[in-house]
């Protein structure tokens, strides 16, 4: 079992910086791989940003440049730190972890935290 919280949301001005946390508690030696989800209203959830256990990254091409995904395992939390936020930005951000075994593959999902850019 995995349990994650997410923090670090909040209200913003275009252009400008936020950082979102992820806290990872339980098997966290058993992950194998971290990502960041956003949910705008009426739309799709989609992968923002994603980081393995050999912390390999990768990006959807909408905020290469801007967002940078990393961790510390010291304190079992992976960061996405955002910048030159832009309104289409706005959105739930959820953190997922992704554990797999030698027969299943298990998703677990944070409570999400609210990310609003101001025009």
């Amino acid at each position: 079992q995995v349990q994650l919280v997410e923090s670090g949301g909040g209200l913003v001005q275009a252009g400008g910086s936020l950082r979102l946390s992820c806290a990872a508690s339980g098997s966290t030696r058993s992950i194998n791989a971290i990502g960041w989800y956003r949910q705008a209203a009426g739309k799709q959830r989609e992968l923002v940003a994603a980081i393995s256990s050999g912390s390999s990254t990768n990006y959807v091409d909408s905020v290469k440049g801007r967002f940078t995904i990393s961790r510390d395992n010291a304190k079992n939390t992976v960061y996405l730190q955002m910048n030159s936020l832009k309104p289409e930005d706005t959105a739930v951000y959820y953190c997922n972890a992704i554990l797999i075994t030698t027969t299943t593959a298990y998703t677990y999902w944070g409570q999400g935290t609210q990310v609003t850019v101001s025009s």
